[in-house]
């Protein structure tokens, strides 16, 4: 038998020739390593992740998060404030005729056959934070807690009634609200009674957050102020969140974690998008996620981490063959919208090149033809 095979042998040379040219400079995204280019269009320049960028880079996000929240913390919660807009409640005892309607609106409660529970129509507090009330007139309660506000009209009432036995609460609460959006269950308005209304209470009447939740974001917007609260980083720092109070008009938005999502690609199992977990991913936690880096094609002295910035684009690299790689990647924080990109080996890369300049010619180099 006669092998004949010598022109796909030549045509593998000339091609295994111009793949080595070109497989020397394929080295995957062709970062410059060296310090800042002068061609605002160059590569960006490398930082190898090592533990002392690792410490400042970490020092630089804590500053950056670093937030003054001291005016939405109230350890002691004042007594809830008659507002306008409130129906009050105020039953003088042995005195029908002087609830909110007059002896009419007593007897038609009676004739009704209503329950005796039923509460006649309150008192409205008015634009100006008054009330008219039967033998006194306009009162002015705004700005009084229940208790203060049913002293003075005792006093008041003490002038026209021997020993007036008062009764006054807050019927109905209509001159305090926040809003609270996002990953809650129920979005909407909540109204601001007697029990103080902390971050956690409004939370809660919104039917608690969802699965989509990202914890680490919740934002307070309060007039023209803009908070940022992490509850992940505030219960580990022992702080409790329950003391955060919201006050009227705040706007409470518990933001997604389809928002904060890091791009992993290149040479991994699975390349995909991951969220991180309440505004936290680290490398190690990225790669893993993913499958890790492909034994085949990777090139694990070159995983990237591509970061936008206001400022520029920063690049960081580790070579994950080093000795205490792994440590070093668990302990390198990514932040949404991080590019994690794995890049081919050299041989992947000549490999690659040869398939698409000459396809077929490693199978006609291996390729075996016989005749009798």
């Amino acid at each position: 038998m006669a092998l004949f095979c010598s022109g796909a042998i030549k045509s593998c040379c000339a091609a295994a020739a111009l793949g080595l040219a070109l497989g020397g400079c394929a080295t995957g995204l062709g970062f410059d390593s060296s310090a800042g280019a002068a061609d605002g269009g160059a590569a960006p320049a490398t930082e190898l992740i090592t533990d002392k960028l690792i410490a400042a880079e970490r020092l630089a996000s804590d500053s950056a998060a670093q937030q003054d929240l001291s005016p939405l913390f109230v350890a002691s919660p004042p007594p809830y404030t008659i507002g306008r807009g409130d129906i009050l409640s105020i039953v003088v005892w042995d005195h029908p005729e002087l609830a909110a309607g007059g002896m009419n609106s007593a007897t038609a409660l009676a004739d009704s056959g209503a329950p005796p529970n039923t509460a006649a129509p309150g008192f409205a507090v008015d634009h100006m934070g008054r009330i008219q009330f039967p033998l006194i007139g306009l009162l002015t309660l705004e700005g009084q807690t229940a208790e203060q506000a049913r002293e003075l009209l005792t006093r008041k009432l003490a002038r026209y009634i021997a020993h007036p036995n008062v009764t006054l609460r807050v019927q109905s609460y209509r001159s305090r609200r926040v809003y609270v959006d996002g990953e809650v269950r129920t979005p909407g308005l909540q109204a601001i009674d007697d029990i103080p209304m902390t971050l956690v209470e409004a939370l809660n009447r919104a039917g608690g957050m969802t699965q989509g939740a990202d914890q680490s974001r919740i934002v307070v917007e309060r007039g023209d102020a803009r908070y940022t609260v992490n509850l992940r980083e505030l219960i580990q720092k022992g702080v409790n969140p329950g003391t955060i109070l919201l006050a009227h008009g705040d706007v409470v938005r518990v933001h997604s974690r389809e928002e904060s999502k890091v791009f992993v690609s290149g040479e991994v199992i699975t390349p995909r998008a991951l969220t991180m977990h309440n505004g936290r991913l680290t490398l190690n936690e990225a790669l893993g996620e993913t499958g890790g880096i492909s034994p085949l094609s990777g090139d694990a002295r070159q995983v990237y981490v591509v970061r936008k910035t206001p400022e520029r684009t920063r690049v960081f690299r580790l070579d994950a063959r080093a000795s205490g790689a792994l440590a070093m990647a668990e302990t390198f924080e990514l932040r949404p919208k991080d590019v994690v990109y794995v890049a081919a080996s050299p041989l992947a890369n000549w490999n690659r090149h040869l398939s698409l300049l000459f396809p077929g010619a490693l199978t006609q180099a291996v390729g075996v033809t016989t005749r009798p």
